[in-house]
């Protein structure tokens, strides 16, 4: 799973619980997305997570 370059999120883990409180593994997954983005050499492909992109950490080439 990947992480955000910027904030370092990534996946959960955690259990589901039931009902009856029978517990079963759960993971959470975070909004990662693979985006082109200017860097001081030029442009590089990172991984992001979308609350970074918007609120404006990163800038898009």
């Amino acid at each position: 799973m990947a992480k955000c370059a910027i904030c370092e999120k990534g996946a959960h883990f955690g259990n589901n619980v039931s009902h009856s409180h029978r517990r079963s593994p759960k993971m959470w997954k975070s909004n990662v997305k693979s985006v082109r983005v200017k860097t001081e050499g030029g442009s590089q492909k990172m991984y992001v997570c979308t609350s970074c992109l918007r609120s404006g950490l990163v800038e898009r080439a």
